[in-house]
């Protein structure tokens, strides 16, 4: 285990920083900061050294998508589906599609995502109904419609899951996203908040697909997604919305000391705003311990790592959009008027309720994980 929030820290002030206005008010993707993302490989962080990785793992995962997220909530989000992707391939990818994608990922040649959500299961991710299936010159056609893929076009190749073709279950795939078939609608995406996160539909029309591209075994699909994919992804998760917390509590606290009034005093020598920003300081530093400490439990194989993992979801969905809204109170006009990014902050905040899994089913599996019962 290794600490590396500082050094992320740091890189993502000198290279995510500077583009994070743009990105929100262009609702655009994060061009710049992913060319410097790969410029250092940091695309190669859960790739095993022996593919030219950095051979890091969970807590880093967590780790560097906490730092990234305090200055920028989109890259971090991006960023975090890369790795999970990254990192089922690594769990489970065939040695053929380990030797042709790792090295590339790992010296920032291409970047992965994730192509999972559906209209017509909602925010339960893990039940498709894209088909693949097999015509009479034994060709596979993969045929649906994913919603809300985050870096859409973006990416270069997408983990798609799909009923499998030749067994019960699902079947997980890493697709290119140029193959004939494939479409995007752009045009779908204008989002409150995490604008620019290119989230939107994928299109798969009769797509021909090699089955060297399936990972893992027939019909393994489902056991990815729950045991490789999910912890990783739900951690992202709580990793990016306590940056935001953080975020926002550096921000306010900062506006609070140099707002001035006429008798040169602060704003922070309020009493009222020294107990609102007392009560965001300890939220927000506390949902970043908890998270870290959830990733920890993990490693250590903490008999409650998995209800560790949902809760520090949960508690940093609800501290973010809580640290927010209280700062806009501390910010008063001046933040409502946009001049300081807490506006922006309590926007990206408001997805972490609805993003899948949301925190209503995610309430659902940890009521089930704390009494020992199966989250499906």
């Amino acid at each position: 285990m290794s600490n590396i929030y500082n050094e992320m820290l740091d890189f993502a002030k000198k290279n995510i920083a500077p583009f994070t206005d743009a990105v929100d008010s262009e609702a655009r993707f994060p061009f710049e900061s992913f060319e410097a993302i790969k410029d250092k490989r940091i695309t190669a962080l859960l790739v095993p050294k022996e593919f030219g990785g950095m051979g890091l793992g969970f807590y880093e995962h967590t780790q560097t998508i906490l730092a990234f997220a305090n200055y920028c909530a989109t890259t971090a989000l991006c960023y975090m589906m890369h790795n999970v992707a990254t990192n089922c391939l690594v769990a489970h990818g065939s040695e053929e599609l380990k030797n042709e994608f790792l090295p590339k990922i790992a010296n920032g040649e291409i970047m992965l995502a994730l192509a999972y959500s559906e209209s017509g299961t909602g925010t339960h991710f893990y039940i498709p109904e894209i088909e693949v299936t097999k015509d009479e010159n034994n060709i596979l056609n993969m045929n649906g419609r994913k919603s809300f893929v985050t870096s859409a076009q973006y990416a270069d190749y997408y983990l798609v899951d799909a009923n499998s073709f030749d067994s019960e279950g699902l079947d997980n795939w890493i697709v290119p996203k140029d193959l004939k078939g494939i479409s995007f609608e752009h045009i779908s995406w204008n989002g409150l908040g995490m604008r620019g996160n290119a989230s939107c539909p994928m299109i798969l029309d009769n797509v021909k697909i090699d089955k060297k591209f399936r990972i893992g075994e027939a019909g393994n699909g489902l056991d990815q997604i729950m045991n490789t994919v999910g912890p990783f992804f739900i951690m992202g998760l709580a990793a990016v919305y306590s940056g935001v917390a953080l975020n926002a509590c550096n921000t306010i606290t900062e506006y609070s000391m140099n707002r001035k009034y006429s008798d040169e005093s602060s704003l922070c020598n309020i009493p009222t705003v020294q107990n609102h920003l007392a009560d965001i300081y300890t939220k927000a530093t506390g949902a970043k311990y908890f998270t870290l400490n959830a990733a920890q439990s993990v490693l250590e194989n903490d008999p409650f790592a998995l209800a560790n993992v949902i809760s520090a979801r949960i508690n940093a969905s609800n501290i973010a959009v809580d640290v927010c809204t209280k700062a806009m109170k501390i910010g008063g006009g001046t933040a409502y008027a946009k001049r300081i990014n807490i506006e922006r902050l309590l926007r990206d905040s408001l997805a972490s309720a609805v993003m899948a899994p949301s925190t209503d089913v995610l309430t659902t599996w940890l009521g089930k994980a704390i009494t020992n019962q199966e989250i499906l």
